[in-house]
């Protein structure tokens, strides 16, 4: 992909979840940055098990922390969040951007929240509360793809 958007996956609590965002990134050609600390151990032997087959093509990135991703981060910081102004279908994205996803117990402390350069929302017309962090990202990662091109 020319124009290549990233993932970044803020303290994920769920291994499967993880997996499934290796795979979404695989698909896309889009980074995986995994932001330490998970809520299991990470491995990337476990990466690949969750991933499936996915995991041996899988561009994953991981860091220690917060502050570490900071500094090796390139591009927009995007936050995905139900507490976002602006709807992701009026957002414009641009190349190296870079979707960053909060726990899935907490989102992101705020913080983390206030680094980013913007923070979109994926509106939800049903009554749920929240979409899973993987498929919120292949709806955002989509539409930055579709625009991209």
């Amino acid at each position: 992909m020319s124009h290549q958007v990233q993932i970044a996956a803020f303290q994920p609590d769920l291994a499967p979840n993880l997996g499934s965002l290796v795979r979404l990134g695989v698909c896309f050609g889009a980074p995986l940055h995994v932001i330490e600390p998970c809520g299991f151990p990470f491995s990337m032997k476990l990466l690949r098990t969750r991933a499936l087959d996915y995991g041996e093509k899988a561009d994953v990135r991981h860091h220690d922390d917060w502050d570490m991703f900071q500094q090796k981060r390139s591009g927009r910081l995007i936050l995905l969040s139900t507490k976002g102004r602006t709807d992701l279908w009026d957002f414009n994205f641009a190349p190296e951007d870079c979707l960053l996803l909060g726990r899935e117990s907490a989102g992101v402390p705020d913080t983390v929240a206030a680094c980013a350069d913007h923070v979109i929302r994926i509106a939800m017309p049903g009554d749920g509360r929240s979409l899973n962090v993987a498929i919120a990202a292949g709806i955002a990662l989509g539409e930055a793809t579709r625009q991209l091109h």
